[in-house]
């Protein structure tokens, strides 16, 4: 209990001044090696998580016990604070979602997102009204835990018709409703990251790069930016190397791909000295 209080405040404190990268591990090994290269703060992807259990990332397709399960088997592998990657909450009633909130903070992480997708291709937002109801019902559940609350705007991901506009809209409403830190997946361009810091402020913005955007660290940094996410990106990059290798295997008979892959004693190495006791 004494680490888990710990890691929320160190967490919380990484979120007042400053800019930091939180990148995302799809397991507990790519969990270590981050805390190791030095990052202060991991996140959880559901992406990559469903990915490695051949699923796709929608529609919950991860059931909810299996997701708490892997965010608590990371939180588990690092000492550093992990913020759950928690989709819109495995419900979308109130008190369901208030329910799940709770159960992810029982993992330990020091934060958690909710976002505002529906899954339904018909109406893939909430409406404006409920989702900002859904942020303050997340905001109480988490109320006295130390747990920071992301609110996720994912009108860019959905091809909204007005997806700058409803994004500027819904931030600082999620705000108010007691969101601790704000997230627009999608946001790309200096202009408008630098129009969703001052719509959220004083509160942080979390900034995805899933892609080059032509921007680094220190540029996003001086948009004012608080805390860039990596989401998918490490684990399409991991498979992205799986792929090369297996593909020149499989249409060329060649081996030659292998020679970028990480040395076996380099890992094993890694793994003896830092990993994880047995059981």
């Amino acid at each position: 209990m004494a680490d888990r209080c710990q890691a929320r405040a160190v967490f919380s404190d990484l979120h007042r001044d400053g800019c930091f990268v939180i990148p995302n591990p799809w397991d507990a090994g790519s969990a270590l090696m981050l805390e190791n290269l030095g990052f202060r703060a991991l996140a959880t992807t559901s992406a990559g998580f469903a990915f490695s259990r051949g699923l796709p990332d929608a529609d919950w397709a991860v059931p909810c016990a299996d997701m708490l399960s892997h965010i608590a088997d990371i939180v588990r592998a690092t000492a550093l604070p992990v913020n759950a990657d928690f989709e819109s909450g495995y419900a979308h009633d109130l008190d369901g979602l208030a329910r799940n909130v709770r159960l992810c903070a029982d993992t330990g992480v020091a934060g958690l997102s909710v976002e505002d997708a529906t899954g339904d291709p018909s109406k893939p937002l909430y409406d404006f009204t409920h989702a900002v109801e859904r942020i303050a019902a997340a905001a109480e559940a988490l109320r006295g835990t130390g747990v920071l609350l992301t609110a996720r705007c994912e009108a860019l991901l959905v091809d909204h018709p007005a997806a700058v506009e409803e994004v500027m809209r819904r931030l600082p409403a999620y705000a108010a409703a007691g969101a601790d830190v704000l997230y627009a997946p999608g946001l790309r361009t200096p202009d408008i990251i630098e129009a969703a810091v001052a719509a959220v402020g004083p509160k942080p913005l979390n900034l995805l790069v899933s892609a080059p955007i032509g921007l680094t660290v220190e540029q996003i940094a001086g948009l004012g930016v608080r805390r860039i996410s990596l989401g998918s990106a490490l684990s399409r990059a991991a498979w992205g190397g799986f792929l090369r290798a297996a593909r020149m295997l499989a249409d060329h008979g060649r081996f030659d791909a292998l020679a970028e892959a990480e040395p076996f004693d380099a890992l094993n190495g890694f793994f003896r000295t830092h990993g994880r006791s047995p059981g």
